[in-house]
């Protein structure tokens, strides 16, 4: 038996997507690194390790604030699981970007490892993708903004 039950992992995990829809729509990703213990570690493995809440968020604001990641708001989980004994969730995310303006979808999944620490917060990400499925879905995703806006360039 675990150390936390299924029903605070499964709130915590909804508290996870909560607040990554709102950064998503509101552009702050303060309340989102906000879940993360002091001393948290992120490995993104296209940006790196990063150490501690406050190098989270800096890393994430920053990231998101920039072309591609200011134009995708949307990260909804495909699948989920829970391992209670280790307090762990291992999901996939679909980084969905904007709608182009045709009303098409155009995203790419990484699988992330969550470690549970207690009290609503996280104690470890891991995000695990293939950069190359990015750059093609991006590829993809401009390719009909500039259909959708009849051939000119859109704005960034």
């Amino acid at each position: 038996m675990g150390r936390w039950d299924r029903a605070e992992l499964e709130g915590a995990f909804e508290d996870y997507q909560r607040r990554a829809a709102e950064a998503g729509r509101t552009g702050d990703w303060g309340p989102w690194a906000d879940q993360f213990t002091e001393d948290a570690t992120y490995v993104e493995h296209l940006y790196g390790t990063f150490h501690g809440r406050e190098e989270i968020a800096r890393w994430i604001t920053g990231c998101m604030a920039e072309y591609p990641g200011n134009h995708m708001p949307e990260f909804p989980i495909g699948w989920y699981v829970i391992d209670e004994d280790r307090g762990w969730v291992v999901c996939q995310v679909l980084n969905r970007m904007e709608d182009p303006g045709d009303g098409s979808v155009h995203e790419a999944t990484n699988l992330t490892v969550l470690h549970y620490a207690g009290d609503g917060r996280w104690s470890y990400e891991e995000d695990v993708y293939n950069p190359a499925h990015f750059v093609t879905m991006i590829g993809e995703w401009e390719a009909a903004r500039s259909a959708a806006s009849g051939g000119e360039p859109a704005p960034d």
